[in-house]
């Protein structure tokens, strides 16, 4: 595991309750890494701790555009026909 050292005044500087630091700091990373091309979904929303569902309510709220693969339309699509 890799640790970010971030200075205490930017923390303390934070408009979040200082309890909700960790998971907000993880969220905004994995958003960010995310809408760059830099994480895939999985990987994005395991780092943000949280289910699929609510990582991509976060993308819409945000109007972050999804990476969706032509694998995932078809796997949709199937899945849709009760092929699955």
């Amino acid at each position: 595991m890799t640790t970010i050292a971030i200075p205490s005044d930017i923390l303390n500087s934070m408009k979040i309750p200082r309890s909700d630091h960790e998971q907000v700091l993880k969220l905004e990373l994995a958003l960010a890494l995310y809408q760059r091309g830099i994480l895939a979904m999985g990987p994005a929303r395991r780092l943000a701790g949280t289910s699929k569902r609510e990582f991509l309510e976060e993308l819409g709220n945000r109007k972050i555009e999804r990476h969706y693969t032509m694998e995932e339309l078809e796997e949709d699509v199937a899945f849709a026909k009760g092929s699955l």
